[in-house]
């Protein structure tokens, strides 16, 4: 099972925020998950992006693949730091 990091849109009509998720790859964008690590919240000024280190780590450490959008939120929230360090 192939599994990625990537974004789930929640929020009303022109009023987006994104849940960060771990998905298996089939799934579609707003279906089922397996774990949420954080969540992002473009609207807001500055825009607010809260990340679970410690879900995150563990999910890249077990080979989860990142999308482009997940990869910059994490490289904002210093996780991709901690990560290449180990």
């Amino acid at each position: 099972m192939a599994v990625k990091i990537r974004l789930k849109r929640m929020g009303a009509k022109k009023n987006p925020f994104y849940r960060v998720v771990v998905a298996d790859t089939r799934s579609p964008r707003d279906g089922r998950v397996i774990d949420e690590i954080g969540y992002y919240d473009p609207v807001k000024q500055p825009a607010v992006v809260v990340i679970n280190e410690e879900k995150a780590l563990d999910w890249l450490k077990k080979g989860a693949q990142l999308t482009e959008t997940a990869r910059a939120l994490l490289r904002k929230a210093g996780v991709l730091q901690k990560f290449q360090q180990k």
